[in-house]
């Protein structure tokens, strides 16, 4: 099998998308390790802060996280179970509720919250504040193109 001939500039960009898609996994693990003493996951984290930021619904939130609904949906109705996160009626829609943290959801998020600053700390100054808004620049104007056009 041989690999299509692409530009450099395409090269590039195979290789950035190729180093972004390689960095989820270890976010991924670190969210994991950050959210267990408080009993969640890095998913389940992900859910409660994106209710945390203003009441939405399952596929406001899946939008926002880039997640399937069912995905986001099944992860909301168990922390709705823990007492995290409460579901209140959305003017904009009958039975697309809006998702709320609870007191004790607030909690749980702070206090992860709380060690991840400590950890994000470490590791922005070890690659430094300027290159880090840069590299979010960058996959920022990505994202934006990528939704305007996802493939050729």
């Amino acid at each position: 099998m041989t690999d299509p001939v692409r530009t450099p500039a395409g090269n590039a960009f195979a290789e950035f998308a190729i180093s972004v898609l390689r960095l989820a996994g270890p976010l991924t693990a670190a969210g994991d390790v950050l959210a267990k003493p408080s009993g969640q996951s890095a998913a389940r984290w992900q859910v409660l802060a994106a209710a945390s930021h203003a009441p939405m619904s399952v596929a406001d939130a899946a939008r926002t996280l880039g997640l399937a609904r069912q995905g986001v949906q099944r992860i909301a109705d168990l922390l709705e179970e823990e007492g995290l996160i409460a579901y209140g009626d959305n003017p904009a829609h009958q039975r697309a509720k809006l998702m709320m943290p609870t007191p004790r959801g607030e909690a749980v998020l702070d206090d992860i919250k709380a060690r991840q600053a400590v950890w994000a700390d470490a590791f922005g100054a070890q690659l430094g504040e300027e290159r880090l808004k840069q590299a979010s620049a960058l996959i920022g104007e990505a994202i934006a193109l990528l939704r305007d056009r996802p493939s050729a």
